[in-house]
């Protein structure tokens, strides 16, 4: 077992430990339905495989763990343990699609469940009418107790696309190249398919490509945007 995952072991472990003991949780940790749970300190190197669900109008409106009003429509989610503010890439191991979250609430406490994402990255990842997908967690900013940005910072791309026959994503590449510049095609491997995604645009902010979006649903696509390494 590697040192990463043996830390991640621990600090999961140290999430259940102190289930079912009575008085008030040590402190930095928080009870809920009488398990006891202790967010690890640091974001940093955190990569978890399990299941994501997402939560909509039942929750609109109300408080997050972050203070925040949470927003269905947001790029927000839900962590048992990591710090709030942190920003996390989750690929949805079933179909290769990427999105990228501001942790900003607590959550999901059903057992093997990983992460509780809003309704549009639950939409973009694909997982609306399912409710559930086998995803990786994968933390790519740190938050250290700081204050949650607003937004979580760049670069983006809107994909558009995933293939798994490399010759249809260079055709749409090459379509889309000439409108929107820089169209690029990211080989993900699930491990038991190679997935050839079409990416396009590089912008600094979400906001950004706005424009962009609303060209690309004129002419039928749904992009979502993803964060780029």
């Amino acid at each position: 077992m590697s040192r990463r995952a043996a830390l991640l072991g621990a600090a999961l472990a140290a999430g259940v430990l102190l289930a079912g003991c009575g008085g008030p949780p040590p402190p930095g940790s928080y009870r809920v339905r009488g398990q006891v749970y202790t967010p690890v300190k640091t974001a940093e190197g955190y990569t978890e495989t399990g299941y994501a669900s997402w939560y909509g109008p039942g929750f609109h409106g109300r408080k997050t763990a972050s203070g925040e009003t949470y927003d269905m429509y947001a790029r927000t989610a839900a962590h048992k343990l990591l710090p709030l503010g942190t920003v996390v890439e989750v690929t949805n191991l079933e179909n290769g699609r990427t999105v990228t979250a501001r942790i900003n609430d607590r959550g999901p406490f059903v057992r093997g469940r990983v992460i509780d994402l809003s309704y549009t990255l639950a939409r973009d990842l694909g997982i609306v009418d399912r409710g559930v997908a086998r995803v990786r967690v994968r933390a790519v900013a740190g938050a250290g107790g700081a204050p949650p940005p607003v937004r979580a910072e760049g670069p983006f791309a809107w994909q558009v696309g995933a293939f798994t026959a490399e010759a249809n994503a260079r055709r749409l590449a090459a379509r889309l190249a000439s409108r929107f510049g820089p169209v690029r095609i990211q080989r993900f491997d699930r491990g038991d398919a190679v997935f050839h995604r079409v990416r396009v645009g590089r912008y600094a902010r979400p906001e950004d490509a706005e424009s962009a979006r609303a060209a690309l649903a004129r002419l039928g696509f749904t992009p979502f945007l993803v964060h780029l390494d």
